[in-house]
């Protein structure tokens, strides 16, 4: 039996641009067209973008939430195949992180970077999961990060997992390098 192939997309409720939602749609369907069930928080904006171009594609879209916070946060976006409630956000994460073969991250609010920073986190010390930051929010954080050194290269930690792509194709050809890894087709 083959293992299902997992990616993780972090983006916030609120885009930065109707290209960048577009971007996220564009995002969902690659993913899903290369045989990815996309993980993500389940709910508007870049999210249902995401979901809404996986689904095109006939891929699987989970939402992964927390238990006590669903009713707040409102309903899923109509694209959502199945969910997962979890009792708190280290569990989340925890969720997320072990179960991603890749992450793609967009702009977003504060859970975002939360998110962003526990997946840079992961790939610098736990395992090199490769982390694709896309669209322009996440690129000028990304850059942030590193001017001001809160991404550093050393010895011992290195950088590699992190992709920066400015487009879709981007995307898909940082995929296609990663393939004789697995993580590509």
């Amino acid at each position: 039996m083959t293992a299902e192939r997992t990616a993780v997309f972090f983006g916030g409720v609120i885009a930065d641009s109707p290209g960048e939602e577009r971007m996220a749609e564009e995002i969902g369907a690659l993913l899903a067209g290369r045989g990815f069930t996309l993980l993500h928080g389940g709910y508007n904006g870049l999210m249902e973008a995401a979901a809404r171009g996986a689904a095109a594609k006939g891929g699987r879209v989970i939402a992964v939430t927390l238990a006590d916070k669903h009713a707040e946060w409102g309903e899923f976006n109509p694209h959502i195949t199945d969910a997962v409630h979890l009792p708190d956000p280290g569990s989340r994460l925890n969720h997320y992180l072990g179960e991603a073969e890749l992450i793609v991250a967009m702009g977003g609010g504060v859970g975002v970077l939360h998110e962003l920073a526990a997946a840079l986190f992961t790939g610098t010390a736990l395992r090199p999961v490769p982390v694709f930051a896309a669209g322009g929010k996440a690129l000028r954080l990304l850059a942030f990060l590193k001017r001001e050194k809160w991404l550093v290269e050393t010895p011992t930690r290195s950088l590699a997992f992190i992709h920066p792509v400015d487009s879709t194709a981007a995307l898909a050809a940082g995929l296609d390098r990663l393939a004789p890894t697995g993580a590509g087709s």
